[in-house]
């Protein structure tokens, strides 16, 4: 936890079996973004990217093909193949209302075999928290699946085009 928040900080660290261009690439193109950025039993129904600073990324997610919300975010940090930092909004299916704020900041470092030692950290989940505690208890889980996905997206001999 940090000084000014009681909810705690997620923090992972993953090995992604790919260079971080490519890992950095997965980030932010929506194609790539469309087959790993859900958890469980989500589908990405769209994901829009405007890849610079002050920019965007949005994604919206489906459940059995009913719009169940997503994310709206902002591009704050893009440092290309090392780090990316993003001021998080989780939003409901309308994509009005709260947006429950947040940052998630990515570190990316290469790893033997041509790999990448992704570090994730999502902070500042106090309001998300409050509003949503379920949401917000499900968030290091959800990262955890979501990492998964993407190991197996950038994979070598997966066919993808990145």
């Amino acid at each position: 936890m940090t000084p000014n928040t009681k909810f705690p900080v997620v923090r992972l660290q993953r090995t992604i079996p790919a260079p971080p261009n490519e890992v950095y690439r997965a980030w932010l193109e929506p194609a790539l973004l469309q087959q790993w950025m859900a958890p469980g039993g989500l589908a990405v129904k769209r994901a829009e990217v405007d890849a610079r600073v002050g920019g965007h990324l949005r994604i919206w997610h489906a459940d059995a093909g009913s719009d169940v919300g997503g994310f709206d975010c902002e591009i704050v940090e893009l440092v290309p193949d090392e780090r990316l930092v993003f001021r998080w909004g989780f939003v409901g299916p309308d994509r009005r209302g709260p947006v429950y704020d947040s940052r998630l900041t990515i570190a990316l470092a290469a790893a033997p075999g041509n790999a990448t030692t992704l570090t994730l950290v999502h902070e500042r989940l106090d309001d998300l928290a409050a509003a949503l505690p379920d949401v917000a208890k499900n968030v290091e889980l959800g990262w955890t699946l979501v990492l998964e996905k993407l190991a197996a997206v950038v994979a070598p001999g997966r066919g993808k085009e990145i």
